[in-house]
């Protein structure tokens, strides 16, 4: 609701600056919990953990799948985990230029991510009917 109307989310009298900090302490603890359980398996931490690069690999796996999804972030992490094992022994280097391009792609083709806009198919398959 607050990230759909935030002036009527304040007038209808939900206190939304405490909201998005509860949001972003969340997300925050849930980063966290997954950067030390990592570390905690592989028994190591390397600096491209903390890369900037890697921050965009993420958003990029998100925006892929679809943002407004459960399941969508997790379709856009494999599509481009198993895209840079394909392509890596293919192109080389040239894999980021690859998924930036796909990305571009998708970005400009599918606004609501592969996920969303594959619901959207759907419901627009049993509305005709």
């Amino acid at each position: 609701m607050i990230s759909e109307n935030e002036p009527r989310a304040i007038s209808l009298g939900y206190e939304v600056d405490r909201y998005k900090l509860l949001a972003f302490i969340l997300s925050a603890a849930l980063a966290g919990l997954a950067g030390s359980l990592k570390t905690l398996v592989m028994g190591f931490a390397t600096l491209s953990d903390v890369h900037w690069s890697m921050s965009g690999e993420v958003i990029l796996m998100s925006l892929l799948g679809g943002v407004g999804t459960l399941f969508g972030p997790v379709l856009g992490a494999g599509i481009v985990i198993a895209l840079q094992n394909l392509l890596a022994d293919k192109v080389g280097s040239w894999v980021t230029v690859i998924i930036g391009a796909i990305f571009v792609v998708c970005v400009m083709t599918f606004r609501k991510g592969v996920v969303g806009e594959l619901q959207a198919f759907i419901d627009r398959r049993f509305r005709n009917r």
